[in-house]
């Protein structure tokens, strides 16, 4: 079952974004990129020089070059294809085998690949939590935010941003770094998240705030709700 060619489809530009119920902002000094499954095999569905993926491609990298100026840790997720039936599980039913592990399905684009000091961690599952060590290493490096970008915006990134919200990590779901099957799913993910668990933003939001002084971060967190329907 191999992923069916996508439709071009443009960007959400930030009036169509949904409104956010929570008021977080991205903090250089606690702030995590995780770079999700941006690997040859999930981004062959798109139309290579048309949208999604010519704004997916390149925002991802101004993300990644701009948090690795600021010393933001830089995580990579990428499957390591070839599962084993057990290793796949139920995922094949859904999916199918899945990637193979040669280069051109399981590799990272040139443009993004990941730098000396970055982090790539094999991925299991559609959360990029499950089964990997990524909550540990924001623990070890007093890290609680995530900033997320990548694919698929409501199967991965959705979960992923779930994940992060139930261990207390805030989720920042960039809006024009993620893409999808189809603009309506892609939306459907928006609204949950920024209603949800994340905060969902542009990417050029993303970079001013990555370049704020630290002072306007002071006591940002005081009036962030707590609590709320499970």
């Amino acid at each position: 079952m191999a992923i069916a060619p996508i439709d071009p489809y443009p960007m959400p530009r930030t009036a169509e974004l949904p409104p956010n119920t929570v008021s977080w902002r991205v903090d250089p000094h606690r702030a995590v990129l995780l770079v999700h499954d941006m690997q040859h095999y999930f981004l062959a569905p798109f139309r290579h020089g048309a949208q999604p993926h010519t704004d997916l491609v390149a925002n991802v990298a101004l993300l990644r070059e701009r948090c690795a100026a600021a010393g933001v840790p830089v995580v990579y997720s990428a499957q390591p294809g070839d599962m084993t039936p057990a290793q796949r599980g139920l995922l094949a039913d859904f999916w199918g085998a899945g990637m193979s592990a040669a280069p051109e399905d399981r590799g990272i684009p040139e443009v993004l690949a990941p730098g000396e000091r970055d982090t790539v961690l094999v991925k299991w599952r559609a959360s990029a939590f499950h089964r990997t060590p990524l909550l540990e290493l924001l623990r070890e490096q007093g890290r609680d935010q995530l900033i997320i970008c990548g694919v698929y915006a409501q199967v991965g990134i959705l979960l992923t941003a779930c994940d992060a919200f139930a261990h207390d990590i805030q989720p920042f779901v960039v809006a024009d770094a993620v893409a999808d099957f189809t603009p309506d799913r892609h939306r459907m993910a928006l609204e949950y998240a920024a209603s949800r668990c994340a905060v969902v933003a542009q990417t050029g939001t993303v970079l001013s705030e990555l370049a704020a002084p630290a002072a306007a971060f002071a006591g940002e967190c005081a009036g962030d709700p707590v609590g709320g329907p499970s």
